[in-house]
C-alpha cells in the first residue's frame, strides 16, 4: 500500500510542478527531498525511490507540452502496479518513526499512515495528472478540438473545457468602426471576464475529487445527480452538433474517462482501506 501511495504522490507532485511552478528543476528538487523525508520517517525509503524512479519515467513518457509517443499505455501500466501494490503488498504493522506518534481518526475509522500517503497520492493524481491522461485519450481518439487547443494543448478537463471555448470563439467582436460609431471606446475595450479563463482546469479536477468523496461516502443519490446535472448543463451545446457529432463525442469521451479515472480511485482507496 505504502508503495502505491508514494508512486501516486511522486508522480501528482511532479505534475503539479510543471503546471504550475515556473522554474521546474527546483521544484523537482524541493518535492524531491519532502518525499525522501516522508520515506525515511516512514521507514519506507526503498519504496520511496521507486516512487521518484516512477515519476521520472512518468515525466518522460507523458511529457506535458505536446503529444505523448506512448500513447495511453504509461497510464495503463501506471495502474496495473498501483493496484497490484495494493491488493498484493497490503498495510504495514509497522511505519517506523512516524508509526509510532501518528494517530489519525475518521468517521469511518482510524486511518494508518499507509492509508493516508494511499489518499493523499491519490488527491494529488486527480488534480492534474489525470488532466493528461484525458488529454491523451482524446487525441488517441481524434475527437474534436477547439482552434485554441489545437494551437496550445490544454487537457484541463478537456471535455467541460472545449465545447464552451469553441462557443466563446465563435461569438462576433465588436469591430472599431462599431466601438466609435455606436458605442464608448471604454466599453469597446473593457476586457471581457471570461477571455482566457480556462474553466475545464478546474472543473476536471473538483469533478474527480467530488467522485472520489461520494463515492467513498456511499452516496450514490448524489454522485448520479451530479453527473446527470452535468450532462444537462452540457445539453444546448452538444445540440448544436448538427450530423458529425463530433462534440458530443468529445464530452463522452472526456467525461468517461474522467470519471473512470475517480471511480478507480476510490475502489483503491476502499480496497486498501478495507483490506
Amino acid at each position: 500500500m505504502i508503495l502505491a501511495g508514494f508512486i501516486l504522490l511522486a508522480v501528482g507532485a511532479a505534475d503539479l510542478v510543471r503546471q504550475f511552478v515556473p522554474r521546474r528543476w527546483i521544484g523537482y528538487l524541493a518535492a524531491a527531498v519532502v518525499l525522501l523525508l516522508l520515506g525515511s520517517v516512514s521507514d519506507a525509503l526503498l519504496p520511496m525511490i521507486a516512487a521518484l524512479v516512477a515519476g521520472a519515467l512518468w515525466i518522460w513518457c507523458m511529457p506535458h507540452d505536446r503529444t505523448s509517443r506512448a500513447g495511453f499505455w504509461p497510464a495503463v501500466v501506471l495502474a496495473l502496479v498501483v493496484v497490484g501494490a495494493v491488493i498484493w503488498a497490503g498495510g504495514r504493522a509497522h511505519a517506523g518513526l512516524i508509526g509510532a506518534v501518528w494517530q489519525l481518526r475518521s468517521p469511518f475509522g482510524e486511518v494508518t499512515f499507509d492509508l493516508a500517503m494511499l489518499v493523499l497520492g491519490v488527491t494529488a493524481f486527480l488534480l492534474e495528472s489525470a488532466n493528461l491522461v484525458v488529454r491523451v485519450a482524446l487525441d488517441g481518439e481524434h475527437t474534436w478540438r477547439p482552434a485554441e487547443q489545437i494551437a496550445e494543448p490544454d487537457s484541463g478537463s478537456d471535455d467541460a473545457s472545449g465545447p464552451e471555448a469553441a462557443s466563446r470563439a465563435a461569438e462576433p467582436q465588436p469591430t472599431v468602426a462599431e466601438a466609435t460609431d455606436d458605442k464608448p471606446s471604454a466599453v469597446a475595450t473593457a476586457p471581457d471576464p471570461r477571455a482566457g479563463f480556462q474553466g475545464g482546469r478546474l472543473i476536471g479536477p473538483l469533478e474527480r475529487i467530488l467522485v472520489l468523496i461520494l463515492t467513498l461516502a456511499a452516496a450514490y443519490p448524489i454522485l448520479a445527480a451530479m453527473l446527470a446535472a452535468k450532462g444537462i448543463v452540457r445539453f444546448p451545446e452538444i445540440s448544436r452538433d448538427g450530423e458529425t457529432g463530433a462534440r458530443a463525442e468529445y464530452f463522452l469521451v472526456g467525461s468517461l474517462v474522467s470519471w473512470v479515472i475517480a471511480l478507480g480511485a476510490a475502489f483503491l482507496v476502499w480496497w486498501a482501506a478495507h483490506s
